[in-house]
C-alpha cells in the first residue's frame, strides 16, 4: 500500500539549510527520498517508491510535446536525494531553498503520497487564499463524483 501523508507541522531551518522532517512522516519515507521543485513556490518530497511510480508515468508523456520536456527537465534537473541524518534533519539544497524561498521558519504539510515544504508566509498565504474557495472546489469535486 502506497504511503498516505497528512498533517502540518512548523518547524525552523538552521543555518545550513537543515531542517528536521516530522518522525510520522520519516517512518513512511525511509531513510533516502527525493525531494524537487514543487508547483505554488513549494518543494515536493517523495518516497523512493513513489518518485519510482511518479517517474514511470512520466516516462508516457511524448518527447514531441514541449511543454511536458519542459516540465521533465525541470523537474528532474532540480531533483536531489536526502538522506536522514542521526538527529532527523535533512539538508535542503541551495538551489531548492533559493526556489521555495525558504528563510527560518517553515510548514511541512502532508499532501496524499507526497510530503510539500512551503516558507511559513508562503504557506499561510496560500492557505488563507485558497480557503475562500474550499466550498466551491468541495462542490465541483460533488459533480465529479468524488
Amino acid at each position: 500500500m502506497r504511503n498516505l501523508f497528512i498533517g502540518e507541522y512548523q518547524h525552523g531551518m538552521d543555518l545550513k539549510g537543515r531542517i528536521s522532517v516530522p518522525s510520522k512522516f520519516r517512518e513512511e519515507l525511509g531513510d533516502c527520498f527525493i525531494i524537487t521543485k514543487g508547483i505554488n513556490g513549494c518543494l515536493f518530497i517523495y518516497s523512493q517508491e513513489e518518485w519510482t511510480s511518479f517517474s514511470q508515468k512520466l516516462r508516457t508523456l511524448p518527447l514531441t510535446n514541449r511543454e511536458a520536456q519542459a516540465f521533465i527537465r525541470l523537474f528532474f534537473a532540480g531533483a536531489s536525494e536526502c538522506d536522514v541524518d542521526k538527529q532527523g534533519r535533512i539538508l535542503i539544497p541551495t538551489n531548492l531553498r533559493e526556489y521555495a524561498k525558504l528563510d527560518k521558519d517553515i510548514s511541512i504539510i502532508g499532501v496524499f503520497s507526497r510530503v510539500e515544504i512551503w516558507s511559513k508566509d508562503s504557506w499561510e498565504d496560500y492557505s488563507n487564499n485558497s480557503s475562500a474557495g474550499y466550498d466551491n472546489i468541495l462542490e465541483k469535486l460533488a459533480e465529479l463524483g468524488i
